[in-house]
């Protein structure tokens, strides 16, 4: 199941999220084609937020640096889509400053809250989802019954086919907190605590928007649904497989 585009317009054009993205994939091609030992020792023992390196009093720079830093193709890949879909509507809300400070604030939150599960551990932390995560949970509070196309592919057939923003973004919340409990701090694989302490850190700094925006009441008159008309895509020209 992968989101592949929302149904809501931002009004301002993307400069910052466009140059996060441009950003993230220039310094993955910077050094993606070398060989994994070669980018651990050039690449991850410097930029990449080691959690034994902070405990010793070093390297507090990487809760920024690893926001840009990707372990392969598909880690970037995954974390572009992510951006592209929800990274223009908080833009739009908060303004391009506001809302640069707000993402790398995201990041640095779920650099500390994965920090704090594993202080001794050597593994390298990178990847832009922690500030990714605090995008969507922004975008939960904001619109959570926006319309999210979600495409699905089961083995003998694929459909893409539109889900209010709040399932999708439970659902992959849910998948990060109790990755968190069953993952090994000391062992590879995904930053599950990064993506939950990124998504709880936007959802909360995005509060006093919802605030000034009338919190229930804007919820009451927009149903949850974006303040302004939802984009319409022909799903009659999405090819069906069937057996």
């Amino acid at each position: 199941m992968l989101p592949i585009r929302d149904h809501n317009p931002s009004g301002r054009t993307p400069y910052v999220t466009w140059l996060l993205m441009v950003a993230n994939i220039g310094i993955f091609l910077n050094y993606g084609f070398n060989d994994p030992e070669a980018i651990y020792r050039a690449v991850y023992v410097d930029w990449a937020l080691i959690p034994a390196r902070i405990s010793f009093g070093e390297g507090y720079y990487t809760f920024i640096t690893s926001q840009f830093l990707h372990g392969g193709w598909m880690h970037l890949a995954g974390n572009m889509l992510f951006l592209w879909i929800f990274g223009d509507n908080i833009e739009d809300e908060l303004g391009h400053m506001r809302y640069l400070g707000f993402y790398l604030l995201s990041g640095i939150a779920a650099g500390l809250l994965q920090y704090a599960t594993g202080v001794d551990s050597r593994v390298p932390m990178v990847g832009a989802s922690g500030a990714i995560a605090g995008v969507m949970g922004g975008y939960l509070l904001l619109f959570p019954k926006a319309k999210v196309d979600i495409f699905i592919f089961f083995i003998i057939f694929f459909r893409i086919f539109p889900i209010p923003a709040w399932i999708m973004l439970m659902l992959w919340f849910g998948m990060q907190f109790m990755g968190g409990i069953s993952a090994d701090p000391n062992g590879g694989g995904v930053a599950y605590w990064a993506h939950a302490g990124g998504f709880i850190a936007g959802l909360l700094m995005i509060v006093p928007v919802w605030l000034a925006r009338g919190a229930f009441g804007f919820w009451k008159r927009t149903d949850g649904h974006p303040p302004h008309p939802e984009a319409r895509y022909d799903l009659s020209r999405i090819p069906k497989v069937r057996r």
